[in-house]
């Protein structure tokens, strides 16, 4: 087991209603002007932003709201909310929706603690974070575990990037989880959102040489409730118990207990920032769409990973490990096809022109500097050779 500190400093409020607690929350944490980010209408037809706005109101905050953000969210439309929030003397931040919505209301607290610093001089790792504005998030879909990570990923559309930003200084300060609210999401963006759950997971399990049984234990029964309540939440959406796991597995899987003393390699990430930077897709659909072709041309290098896997997240008993690894991703693939999701780009809608896979291969690569992967190395030319062989399905 490596060296590592663990640090996951969110307050968790979890269950039924614990969105009307929000004011009290803002006001343990020194909060008395909230700037409030959300998405696209829902989160004002369901009667959570009114539901919020009077549980600030009760607590005597006063608050403004954002609204607009989208999937894969965009630097622009963070700078504008930045303008926003500095405007209004904002001293919270809170975001109230998914990982979207709270990978930009982070974007927002960093750059209303640093005036006249473009939010691209911290992503492109220029300058680093050394303060931020307190950010907290009521959680409406689980997907990305933003609630709990200290990562926040941003699309800047005109230089045609998408990527993450890992800082302590990401972490909420608390976050709301009432499951009720994901009870009418989308059947499609709970499908990907286990994916991403599942794919945040794995992205910390798939490490060699490294022995860390509890943390191993953690990740494959996280991975083995995810998917069995994954099922459940689909067939439906209404069961409050399943959606809790679902939800709970989603701040788990990014929260960083997974990682501990092994680390993350986040190179199926890569793949697919790059595919939903270049196609605008769904982020768990296009994890899926990858992952079987950067399986199968790894586990052959790290059988016995890959085979622990198969036995103890599916159930596979092949006693041979090349074996046991090939149907451990076999039942994995089928798993995205039973929820719903793509298992190869050609299902995302799009068939990859050869300038299309370089670009995404250079994309990947971080313009072809970067090697992914701790099993072996996988540089630009490996990862073309993997995204063409994601191309069509098997």
């Amino acid at each position: 087991m490596d060296n590592f500190i663990y640090y996951a400093p969110t307050r968790v409020i979890f269950g039924r209603g614990t969105e009307n607690e929000v004011g009290t929350a803002v006001r343990r944490e020194g909060g008395s002007r909230v700037f409030l980010v959300y998405g696209g209408g829902s989160a004002v037809k369901s009667g959570l932003l009114a539901r919020v706005e009077k549980s600030l109101k009760e607590s005597g905050l006063d608050f403004m709201s954002f609204g607009g953000v989208k999937p894969n969210p965009t630097a622009e439309h963070a700078e504008e909310g930045r303008e926003m929030a500095e405007a209004f003397g904002a001293d919270f931040i809170l975001g109230i929706g998914g990982g979207s919505v709270i990978d930009t209301a982070k974007a927002i607290a960093h750059g209303v603690a640093n005036p006249g610093i473009p939010l691209w001089e911290f992503w492109s790792k220029v300058r680093p974070v050394t303060k931020s504005t307190p950010v907290g998030a009521v959680l409406t879909i689980a997907a990305a575990g933003s609630e709990m990570s200290d990562s926040a990923v941003l699309t800047f559309e005109s230089r045609g990037f998408k990527g993450g930003l890992s800082t302590d200084f990401n972490r909420c300060r608390f976050a709301v989880m009432n499951p009720e609210l994901l009870f009418t999401v989308p059947k499609y963006q709970l499908a990907a959102g286990v994916t991403d759950i599942m794919m945040h997971t794995m992205e910390r399990y798939f490490i060699p040489e490294i022995e860390c049984d509890m943390t191993d234990e953690i990740a494959e029964g996280l991975l083995r409730s995810v998917v069995k309540n994954g099922r459940l939440i689909l067939e439906d959406p209404n069961n409050y118990n399943a959606m809790a796991e679902v939800m709970w597995c989603s701040s788990l899987s990014h929260n960083g207990i997974t990682e501990c003393g092994r680390g993350k390699d986040f190179s199926v990430h890569k793949f697919g920032h790059a595919l939903s930077a270049l196609y605008d897709y769904t982020h768990g659909a296009t994890l899926a769409a990858v992952w079987r072709s950067w399986a199968e041309y790894l586990y052959r290098d790290e059988p016995k990973r890959f085979a622990r896997y198969a036995r103890n997240v599916w159930g596979v008993t092949e006693n041979e490990d090349l074996a046991a690894a090939e149907e451990g991703i076999r039942r994995t693939v089928a798993y995205f096809r039973e929820i719903g999701m793509p298992t190869c780009i050609e299902e995302l809608g799009v068939t990859p022109t050869e300038e299309e896979l370089e670009r995404l291969s250079e994309m990947a690569s971080g313009g072809k500097k970067l090697t992914l992967t701790r099993i072996k190395p996988v540089r630009y030319p490996e990862i073309r050779e993997i995204f063409a062989g994601a191309v069509r399905k098997k």
